[in-house]
């Protein structure tokens, strides 16, 4: 199971796509699970993440959020809507980052 953070600005925009999220993953029967998160309580939430879902209106922010995120992926999320389609592109973004980590472990 991965612990998937979704960052925005203030928290608002990621908890709709994390409601997506959780709707598309149990569809697909993955058991991951999804909180939203701020950009600003990043140091705190990210402790317990194995994965960080940063929205694309946050990509000036990308080499701080890898920083503080270290070892944990960062996936910058293309220009998504906030419903099932998003959350479909979040997750095959997040299977394939995925794929690749365990390809190289």
């Amino acid at each position: 199971m991965a612990n998937v953070l979704v960052i925005c600005g203030a928290g608002a925009s990621s908890s709709f796509l994390v409601h997506w999220l959780r709707k598309q993953a149990a569809a697909r029967g993955l058991a991951h699970s999804f909180a939203a998160g701020s950009l600003d309580a990043l140091p705190t939430q990210v402790t317990t993440a194995d994965a960080v879902l940063l929205g694309s209106h946050l990509a000036e922010s990308l080499a701080q959020v890898e920083a503080t995120a270290s070892a944990v992926p960062v996936i910058l999320l293309p220009a998504v809507s906030f419903d099932a389609a998003g959350a479909d592109t979040a997750l095959d973004l997040l299977i394939a980052t995925e794929t690749e980590s365990t390809s190289h472990a």
